[in-house]
């Protein structure tokens, strides 16, 4: 049996890495529970329902402009249920934001027509200074 006694070498050079993992180990525990899971998304304003069901005042601050389908002839325009020509929406939307703060514009089209028409009239809402312009599903109108 041959076993050398320590008197060949020196000292041993490599670095013990046991504890080295032992640390890691805990560490990752550690990061892993003080990390929060919760879900990133985008922030969204949602519309709510209202409290009482009362009749309220006619809100004359809401600017809708409604896309409404002819069948084959040229869809019809109407701004807040007062009907216009497609060449009168520009002129008439710059003159109703011109003094207001909050510039924002609802357009409700027909389903049967192309969003080309629909988004003619966004365009026309751009050129007047409208801010922010939503847009009025059937599902949005039925209160889904």
């Amino acid at each position: 049996m041959g076993m050398t006694s320590g008197s060949s070498g020196g000292a041993v050079s490599d670095i013990n890495v046991t504890p080295l993992i032992d640390v890691l180990l805990v560490l990752l525990i550690i990061f892993m529970v003080i990390v929060p899971v919760t879900p990133k998304g985008l922030e969204t304003l949602v519309p709510q329902p209202p409290k009482n069901k009362t009749a309220e005042p006619e809100n004359t601050r809401t600017i809708v402009v409604q896309v409404l389908s002819n069948g084959a002839a040229a869809p019809s325009y109407k701004i807040n249920e007062q009907a216009f020509n497609k060449a009168d929406i520009e002129p008439k939307l710059t003159e109703i934001f011109a003094n207001r703060a909050e510039k924002v514009m609802f357009v409700k089209g027909d389903k049967d027509l192309d969003f080309s028409k629909i988004a003619e009239v966004i365009d026309y809402g751009h050129q007047a200074g409208v801010d922010n312009i939503g847009l009025i599903t059937p599902r949005v109108e039925a209160g889904q």
